[in-house]
């Protein structure tokens, strides 16, 4: 999923796909900005407090993910990289209402 317009995300006919970079055992819970990869995509950066053993830190990144988005954990779903710090996740919903706030999001992060 490369980014061609400055999104981490893209959208699909339930919901979104979003780009994320995780760093396990990162101290906090927290988004910590939105970042260009090396070869041009654009991932949202998450740490969370758990380890990556036996998946804590996917199962962290997933509910991090739907309290920042505002929907249930049950919507978020990891689609791959289950064993990487890049992942793809799936967020099921309204694709303008969630695009909106991923907007809003990547717009606060690049002005800090």
């Amino acid at each position: 999923m490369i980014a061609t317009d400055d999104r981490a995300w893209r959208e699909v006919s339930d919901g979104l796909l979003l780009a994320v970079r995780v760093t396990p055992k990162g101290g906090r819970d927290a988004l910590d900005g939105v970042e260009r990869m090396a070869d041009g995509q654009c991932v949202f950066k998450f740490r969370v407090r758990a380890a990556a053993a036996d998946g804590g830190a996917n199962e962290a990144l997933r509910s991090l993910v739907a309290r920042t988005l505002g929907v249930p954990p049950s919507q978020v779903s990891l689609v791959s990289g289950a064993r990487s710090r890049l992942k793809r996740l799936k967020i099921q919903g309204d694709v303008g209402e969630l695009a909106g706030r991923l907007q809003q999001l990547a717009g606060e992060e690049r002005k800090s």
